[in-house]
């Protein structure tokens, strides 16, 4: 699905210590009854150390957990699923992270985490390689499998770490955030889900139709049509540079075609993409004119959507979230006016076409509603933080009057990294103050800093690498 960079929430934290070599600050490294907290990881059945990383200031550990394939029926086979804990005090709250893909196996803290300065716990998908069973049984990848390994993690690990757990993630690491609460909603004490999107019904277009047609300035818009428009007018001479620079980097379409399907996508999602990242306050001054050369519009393209986004290299690391958008999680549909009369394959651009055909993908209408149901009726200790101009944000969760201590954020012209520490003042001290509540810690006071923990230059330096195509 679209233009997807996955940037680290921001907002300094956690205390840090100056090296490994001679550190002022050390993580807590055992537990109360005096062992070692890594023999205390491995003594967990079913728990495996990978490795174990120096970070100053924490024990960073890198694990395996046996899960059962078919949580309905485990004796059916198991997998391993990958997790990784950042490790600061068994006397501190936890948070427990998913991006919804894959675990990074690099050090690096949420922003819940920085700002209740404590442990972190992250996990990988299931089915996102290497957390994928072989054989691959794609009927057991739904929210729900999901949901109970991440309950079974936090069975497993609550004893090791007794205190508040709060569950976040970032996108579709919110959405899992989410769909984890309205599975098993007594494990955590809170939960932080950030640009997440709600799509209960995939065939309304309505919502990304309006958002597109009022996001930002009437000039800004006509701008992105415009060069929109102009990539499709110069097709063939872009998809046959398109051709040739896969042929140099040895990339492929067999999955969706030829390379004039996979650019067509590509086209398609541009508008998408353009609003999900691009700083707006800077980005429409830096728009292609229609007469931009070709090599300016080729760049302008490359950095918005990516080239690699539709080959078969680009789609294979991707292809859990797409059969999970196909079967149940829906995805944005919306018209493109602007390129009328220019589109040869119109549809294409949905999850069918990124799935072999292989692989079944019958539709599960109920699910995504049902989880909508519980939150408006049910969500207790949720936060929901979306971005004005992030066009995820366009279908979001919403809080209805059976929601207790719930809240619903949006940042002033924020994109899909949209977070806490960009929401207006109150907003932001409202925000906190109930994120520290939930983890069982005191709430800012007049004249305290928000932030709990001072900035680490390894576990928060900024990362902007991209993972280009329409996801959350």
């Amino acid at each position: 699905m679209r233009t997807r960079k996955r940037w680290l929430l921001t907002l300094a934290a956690l205390i840090s210590a100056v090296s490994v070599s001679a550190p002022t600050t050390v993580a807590s490294a055992a537990g109360r009854d005096g062992t070692d907290i890594k023999d205390r990881l491995q003594a967990i059945p079913g728990m495996h150390l990978i490795e174990e990383q120096p970070v100053d200031g924490y024990r960073y550990f890198v694990l395996t957990y046996t899960q059962p394939i078919d949580h309905q029926h485990p004796d059916r086979g198991t997998f391993q699923q990958r997790l990784t804990v950042l490790h600061k005090s068994v006397d501190r709250p936890t948070v427990f992270y998913t991006s919804g893909y894959n675990v990074s196996t690099t050090p690096s803290r949420s922003e819940p985490t920085k700002i209740i300065d404590g442990n972190q716990v992250s996990l990988e998908y299931r089915y996102f390689t290497p957390s994928r069973p072989v054989p691959t049984d794609w009927k057991k990848l739904d929210i729900k499998q999901a949901a109970t390994d991440q309950h079974r993690i936090f069975e497993a690990l609550h004893a090791v770490y007794p205190k508040n757990w709060i569950a976040t993630g970032g996108s579709k690491g919110g959405m899992t955030a989410t769909y984890y609460r309205r599975f098993f909603p007594h494990d955590m004490n809170g939960t932080v889900a950030y640009v997440a999107p709600n799509n209960t019904d995939r065939a309304d277009t309505r919502p990304y139709d309006r958002f597109f047609a009022t996001v930002g300035t009437p000039a800004c818009r006509t701008a992105v049509g415009k060069v929109e428009r102009e990539a499709l007018l110069r097709r063939d001479e872009m998809v046959n540079r398109y051709e040739k620079w896969a042929g140099d980097n040895k990339r492929t379409f067999r999955l969706i075609g030829n390379a004039d399907r996979a650019y067509e996508v590509l086209v398609t999602d541009l508008v998408f993409g353009f609003w999900q990242y691009q700083p707006a306050k800077t980005a429409c001054a830096e728009l292609p004119a229609p007469t931009a050369s070709t090599d300016t519009l080729w760049a302008w393209i490359d950095k918005v959507g990516g080239f690699d986004s539709y080959t078969d290299q680009g789609l294979e690391k991707y292809q859990p979230y797409y059969y999970q958008a196909g079967t149940q999680l829906g995805e944005p549909r919306y018209h493109y006016p602007n390129l009328r009369g220019l589109l040869r394959y119109p549809g294409i651009n949905n999850s069918r076409s990124f799935v072999p055909r292989s692989v079944p993908m019958p539709f599960d209408r109920r699910a995504m509603p049902d989880v909508d149901r519980w939150v408006r009726q049910h969500a207790t200790r949720m936060m929901f933080v979306n971005g004005q101009f992030d066009p995820w944000s366009a279908k979001h969760f919403q809080l209805g009057r059976g929601a207790r201590d719930s809240y619903l954020y949006t940042v002033p012209g924020g994109n899909h990294g949209s977070n806490i520490a960009q929401l207006k003042d109150a907003d932001r001290t409202k925000a906190t103050a109930s994120l520290l509540t939930w983890a069982g810690l005191p709430a800012p006071v007049s004249g305290r800093s928000l932030v709990q923990a001072p900035y680490n230059a390894t576990l928060d330096r900024p990362q902007d690498h991209q993972e280009l195509t329409l996801r959350p």
